[in-house]
């Protein structure tokens, strides 16, 4: 018999709310996750903290797969510079991760010179002439590694504010850093002043005053100031735009004399060759910097409009800057208060870079400039990161050895990769402004007092 229409409503809605509370059991008895999920803004966090997970070798993409040879004898070069100290100095006395860091306490992922001696000492062990075939020696160096060291991922936390939004929410983690290049130019320069070489390549100047902030607080570990002595009071050093202006002409004998864009992008590269002659070729490297702070002027042309964040490349801005006319040139650069000096290296090794921070011979592709804040110098680092863009459809899985700096490279989640001299080395570190992972491989010693001694 057909349902009259009044018994028809009552089963339709029976029916409608039989299937809202199986839903509502669904959602709330954890079967079904809810439609509704609030979503958290930065603001609803604190700053973001350093922090770090344990992996095994198993989990860094591609390690099975790199030749660790190059990186193995970077390794080596930076213990040379690492047995230089004491065993309980700290092998990275500038480091700071944090006052809410855990892993501070217990001398954090750098630990002590002690903690690199047997890494070191077996590391020399195994490099020689011990190996039958190139095989044999690259298994050597990868079993090295893999027993000496554990890795740990890099990450970044950020708790949620105690009277925030997220209060009730876990804290908010970040994996993801950012990688750009750099590389060694060579660069036409001139003894003396001339038409075409008319801005001086300065030395180091003798009042300025470098100042680690670390010796009088510890929270201020890593961080450094420069300035000049004026009556008896420290005050900031001359930025970019004052010794254009010819704030050291008097003081301070140049030398050498180049173009200004070269001058410009020498000092973002930190060291290059300059080519004086055909045969006369001479390496500057970094002899120190204004302490004035580093501005991409990349990010300002793309403020003014002048162009597309997509387009920013070192080929880009020196093309831009090539066409504007001094003036608007000038007045770019000069943006960019930071003014670093140099100091002459003599003639250019092959196969090498010029020293980085560590003092030691940057090997290109295998050399990483980090900030020291964070990682020691002489560390092992893994790298996973995205192909770079219109260079290379590869990603770029390697180890590489944390042996130099940068003014623009801040935080934990932040490595410029050293690509060496040469077209290629020019055009992918110009392009590079990848995403991607860093691990850090920590002596196993230092795992153990992390209570991590058999991550593998």
């Amino acid at each position: 018999m057909t349902p009259t229409k009044p018994k028809l409503l009552i089963l339709l809605f029976a029916g409608a709310v039989f299937l809202a509370v199986l839903a509502a059991a669904l959602v709330f008895g954890g079967v079904l996750r809810p439609h509704y999920q609030r979503v958290f803004s930065a603001s609803d966090y604190g700053p973001p903290l350093f922090d770090y997970r344990p992996v095994g070798f198993a989990d860094l993409p591609g390690w099975r797969q790199d030749d660790l040879a190059p990186a193995f004898s970077a390794f080596l070069r930076s213990c040379d510079k690492l047995d230089e100290l004491d065993d309980e100095a700290p092998a990275n006395a500038q480091e700071n991760l944090g006052v809410e860091a855990a892993v501070q306490a217990v001398s954090g992922l750098g630990g002590r010179i002690a903690d690199w001696r047997e890494p070191c000492a077996q590391a020399r062990a195994i490099n020689g002439p011990f190996h039958t075939t190139p095989v044999a020696a690259r298994g050597a160096i990868r079993s090295f590694f893999e027993f000496y060291f554990r890795p740990m991922q890099i990450l970044t936390r950020r708790d949620p504010l105690p009277e925030g939004r997220a209060r009730r929410s876990p804290p908010a983690y970040e994996t993801e850093a950012v990688f750009t290049g750099y590389f060694e130019p060579a660069y036409r320069a001139s003894r003396n002043w001339a038409a075409q070489f008319h801005s001086p390549l300065y030395p180091r100047p003798d009042n300025l005053v470098e100042v680690d902030l670390g010796l009088f607080r510890d929270e201020f570990k890593g961080e450094r100031i420069a300035g000049r002595l004026e009556q008896d009071r420290l005050v900031p050093y001359w930025d970019r735009r004052a010794i254009n202006e010819g704030a050291l002409a008097d003081s301070v004998e140049p030398l050498a004399w180049m173009s200004a864009d070269d001058l410009f992008f020498l000092q973002i590269q930190g060291s290059g060759q300059l080519l004086f002659g055909p045969d006369d070729a001479v390496r500057m490297g970094y002899a120190a910097q204004n302490g004035q702070p580093y501005t991409a002027i990349g990010r300002v042309m793309v403020e003014r409009g002048l162009m597309q964040l997509e387009d920013v490349t070192m080929q880009s801005i020196r093309h831009w800057l090539d066409n504007a006319g001094a003036d608007r040139a000038r007045e770019l650069r000069e943006q960019n208060a930071s003014y670093v000096f140099f100091r002459e290296l003599g003639k250019p090794v092959d196969g090498l870079g010029p020293p980085g921070a560590q003092s030691v011979a940057l090997t290109p592709e295998r050399s990483l400039a980090v900030d020291r804040r964070f990682h020691a110098l002489g560390a092992p680092v893994w790298v996973d990161i995205e192909p770079v863009a219109g260079v290379d459809e590869k990603r770029i899985q390697k180890l590489m050895i944390a042996q130099d700096t940068g003014g623009a490279i801040k935080g934990p989640l932040r490595g410029d990769v050293f690509w060496g001299a040469g077209s290629y080395a020019a055009d992918i570190a110009g392009k590079m402004n990848a995403r991607g992972n860093v691990y850090v491989l920590t002596p196993k010693s230092i795992a153990a007092r992390l209570g991590h001694e058999e991550a593998r």
